[in-house]
């Protein structure tokens, strides 16, 4: 895969500064020094696709709070307002299953503009008066349903517009990066507006925010035809057959399976204490106030250290983060079990988020171990299972803290997450030199394999 800025240079491949001779000539910048974001957004196509990722972020957050309140005080029912923020992981599991195959059957810029218009037309029907409950409810839905679509449509086409290597991974991460300010400045621009303006029309705002997605995506990025075919030829099978059929191809492999839980896993246990950040706020007299600054700690954490390993660090340091940041994302929660003080309880969260850099190395490997023709459709399951398993875990979170204390309930996820991340490492270990692990897609480089493709394992010195 020729890189977007032009043709790789002849001669000898420049080595790193951290020892990395890279397979690609885009993993590093030119002069020999590693790929920093600044050779992220050097690529034309990726500025367009950072700005629409920004605006249908703030839509997403924007709109699940303004839903929510609509709800509440359409109903005066705790229960159907925290319903409407569930359901905003829980159909994951269906898109992300049914629909996967939509990611390499149609050309991407179809498919990323198509959801939008779908995210921009289900907002605008929640404006309309006469619009039931249930209708906001699945309209809640619909969106949810869409969104592992889209976010493996477009992780997979990251791979054409940056390239494979670091490229990817840096732009991966910035997407991440958005993902977690998208939380921080969402929530607190929504309660703004929600102030000055009624929910609808809030609402309403957020419709404008996905159609000025769909503007910049169609006008900003190529036609690329599909990777797995043009739709409807011969012998593809039924979308759901397709979907259903490439998401057991996926878990056939153990090293892909292996991959998968190593992405889903840590996320879910970490998620355990943040769901309970209200009540223990509550056990700590702290109020809304202290509750809004607890739920902020740990994207607070996420953003400072993806922000710093991104630029601070080459590829070979980030491949070896990955172990260390997985394992290391479950611990903090263990400190719940001394009922810290607020500012205790705040420290813990945010090295709980630093954790969010383990993925600068999983989204390498798995890139390298999926078959290219299934890539948008790996990319959708990947973030369709690790909402589902989060969305799951705080469920069973908050069903065990109605049975046990806080103090049990919270440092329980870290014990559990301690020996299940533990488990899946070995899984990862085993599997990074296994029967075909050598292969990688095309594209890679005359060299044929990318530095860490496989893991960690990157030289005898490791």
């Amino acid at each position: 895969m020729p890189s977007p800025s032009g043709p790789a240079p002849s001669g000898p491949t420049p080595a790193c500064p951290d020892g990395d001779r890279g397979a690609d000539t885009d993993e590093c910048a030119r002069g020999g020094r590693p790929a920093r974001y600044r050779a992220v957004f050097a690529v034309h196509e990726f500025r367009y696709v950072f700005a629409a990722h920004l605006l249908s972020s703030l839509g997403v957050v924007v709109c699940e709070l303004a839903l929510s309140v609509l709800v509440f005080r359409l109903t005066a029912s705790p229960l159907l307002g925290a319903l409407t923020l569930a359901l905003g992981l829980l159909p994951y599991a269906v898109g992300g299953t049914l629909l996967s195959a939509l990611a390499d059957r149609c050309p991407a810029r179809r498919v990323l503009v198509g959801c939008d218009l779908l995210c921009a037309l289900a907002a605008a029907a929640m404006v309309a008066p006469g619009t039931p409950v249930l209708g906001l409810l699945a309209l809640r839905c619909v969106l949810a349903a869409v969104a592992p679509v889209f976010a493996g449509t477009r992780a997979a086409t990251l791979g054409e517009i940056l390239g494979a290597g670091e490229r990817f991974a840096l732009g991966r991460s910035v997407i991440r990066l958005v993902n977690q300010g998208a939380q921080l400045a969402g929530f607190g621009a929504g309660g703004l507006l929600l102030a000055a303006a009624p929910a609808r029309t809030v609402l309403a705002l957020t419709a404008g925010s996905f159609l000025g997605s769909a503007l910049l995506l169609r006008l900003g990025t190529r036609a690329r035809p599909a990777r797995g075919g043009a739709p409807g030829t011969a012998g593809r099978g039924a979308l759901l057959g397709a979907s259903l059929g490439g998401v057991r191809r996926l878990l056939a492999d153990r090293r892909v399976r292996a991959l998968l839980l190593l992405t889903w896993l840590p996320p879910a246990f970490v998620v355990v204490p943040e769901a309970l950040l209200v009540p223990y706020a509550g056990l700590l007299g702290v109020g809304p106030a202290g509750a809004g600054l607890l739920l902020c700690a740990m994207p607070l954490g996420a953003v400072v250290a993806e922000g710093l390993v991104g630029s601070l660090l080459g590829p070979r340091a980030r491949a070896r983060l990955t172990f260390p940041m997985g394992f290391f994302a479950v611990l903090p929660s263990l400190g719940f079990a001394a009922l810290p003080s607020f500012g205790w309880a705040v420290l813990l969260l945010v090295l709980t988020g630093t954790g969010i850099s383990y993925n600068f190395g999983v989204d390498r490997w798995f890139t390298a171990a999926v078959p290219e023709e299934l890539l948008g459709q790996a990319m959708t399951v990947l973030q369709a299972g690790r909402m589902t398993v989060m969305g799951l875990a705080m469920g069973l979170a908050g069903a065990a803290a109605e049975w046990a204390p806080l103090r049990v309930v919270m440092p329980s996820a870290g014990v559990v997450g301690v020996i299940a991340v533990a488990a899946v490492i070995r899984e990862v270990r085993r599997t990074a030199r296994g029967p075909g692990r050598a292969r990688v897609r095309a594209g890679r480089g005359a060299a044929g394999r990318v530095p860490g493709a496989a893991g960690p394992a990157l030289g005898p010195e490791n």
